[in-house]
C-alpha cells in the first residue's frame, strides 16, 4: 500500500513539474524583447519615461531593452534600422522622417507648433492621422506619439531688447550647421552664423557671435547664461521626436493589445511632457535670479514673419495642401 501511494505521489509530482516547465516555456516564448534605441542619455527625463513604459508593457508580455546615448545605433540611423528589421522601437527625429518623406518637412518648420499642448493636439487630430499613415505606409513604422523635450529660445549677449524680427536685423545668431538650420536663423530675422556647439560659450564671450538658440536646459548645462544678458522666449521651434514601433511588431498584436500598448505609451509620454514643462519653468526663474532679462517678445510677429519665409521657400512645395492652415487653426 505504501509503495503504491509513493508511486502515485511521484507520478503527481512529475506531472506538476512537467506542467510548470511547460508554463515557464510558454511564458518565455510569449515574452517578446523590444530593443529601443535613442541618443538621449540615461539621465534624461525621457529615459525615465521609457522605464515607466517598460513596466507597463510587462503585463502584455513585452520586455523593453533600452539603449541610450546612441550606443546601439547612431543618431539618424534608428529609422533605417527599424526598416531593416534590426530594431523594434526607436525615438525618431522628424527630420529623419522628412528625409524620406518630404511632406514631413512641414513639422520641422519654425512656429508650426505653439507649445507642447498644440503639438499633442495636432498629432491626435486628422492631420496627425494623415502624417502617421504616411509613416506607416512608406516607412513601415507605427508612430505612438510625439515626445516633447523643450522649446528653443534666443539668448543674446547684447542688451538690446528684441520684440519683433526687425529687431534681430544684424544680430549674429549662432545656428547649427546645415541649410535647414541656417534657414531657420534667417526666418527669425537674424544673420545666421554656423559654429560648433562646443565653441558657443567662447563665441559669446569674445563677441564672435551675438547670440545662440537652444532649449533652456541646454543653456543651463553649457552655462551660456554666464556670457549672456538676456533670453527672449521666442519658442520658435518646439523640440520633439517620435516614439515609434515597427509595423512588424505592431501588426502582430491583437486590437486589444494595440489599445493597451498605445494607452501605456500615452501615459508615459504625458508624464515626460509635464516633467519637461516643469523643468523649463524652473529654469526661467533660475535665469532671472542670475540677473538675466527673461521675457516674451511679440510671438505673433515672429510667427507670421517665419511662416512667410518658409512658404516662399522650396521647402513648402512638398507640404500637403491646406495642412498648414489646419494646424494654425487648432
Amino acid at each position: 500500500m505504501a509503495l503504491s501511494i509513493n508511486r502515485r505521489l511521484l507520478v503527481a509530482a512529475g506531472a506538476a513539474l512537467l506542467t510548470w516547465g511547460a508554463s515557464e516555456s510558454a511564458t518565455a516564448q510569449t515574452s517578446k524583447p523590444l530593443r529601443f534605441s535613442a541618443v538621449f542619455s540615461e539621465q534624461d527625463i525621457r529615459a525615465e519615461m521609457m522605464k515607466r513604459l517598460g513596466e507597463e508593457l510587462k503585463s502584455q508580455g513585452f520586455t523593453l531593452q533600452p539603449y541610450y546615448g546612441g550606443t546601439l545605433f547612431k543618431q539618424g540611423t534608428e529609422l533605417v534600422a527599424m526598416q531593416r528589421g534590426n530594431l523594434e522601437m526607436g525615438n525618431i527625429a522628424p527630420q529623419d522622417i522628412s528625409n524620406q518623406i518630404p511632406a514631413w518637412s512641414i513639422v520641422t518648420s519654425a512656429y508650426l507648433f505653439r507649445d507642447a499642448d498644440h503639438l499633442k493636439k495636432v498629432f491626435e487630430s486628422d492631420v496627425g492621422k494623415e502624417l502617421k499613415k504616411m509613416a506607416s505606409d512608406k516607412l513601415g513604422i507605427h508612430i505612438l506619439g510625439p515626445t516633447y523635450f523643450g522649446a528653443r529660445q534666443v539668448g543674446l549677449k547684447p542688451e538690446k531688447k528684441i520684440n519683433t524680427p526687425a529687431d534681430m536685423a544684424g544680430i549674429k545668431l549662432r545656428m547649427p550647421g546645415g541649410d535647414a538650420w541656417q534657414f531657420l536663423g534667417t526666418a527669425l530675422g537674424a544673420n545666421p552664423t554656423p559654429m560648433a556647439y562646443a565653441e558657443v560659450y567662447t563665441g559669446l564671450q569674445t563677441g564672435a557671435i551675438d547670440g545662440q538658440d537652444n532649449p533652456l536646459p541646454n543653456v543651463q548645462n553649457m552655462k551660456f547664461y554666464e556670457v549672456m544678458s538676456q533670453i527672449a522666449l521666442t519658442s520658435h521651434l518646439v523640440g520633439f521626436d517620435l516614439l515609434a514601433v515597427s509595423n512588424k511588431v505592431w501588426d502582430a498584436m491583437s486590437p486589444q493589445q494595440q489599445a493597451a500598448f498605445q494607452a501605456a505609451a500615452d501615459k508615459a509620454i504625458e508624464w515626460s511632457t509635464q516633467e519637461h514643462l516643469k523643468k523649463e519653468a524652473e529654469l526661467v526663474s533660475l535665469f532671472k535670479d542670475k540677473g538675466l532679462n527673461v521675457y516674451t517678445p511679440d510671438l505673433k510677429a515672429f510667427r507670421d514673419f517665419a511662416q512667410k519665409k518658409y512658404l516662399a521657400s522650396d521647402l513648402a512645395k512638398s507640404w500637403p495642401p491646406g495642412m498648414l492652415d489646419k494646424i494654425n487653426a487648432m
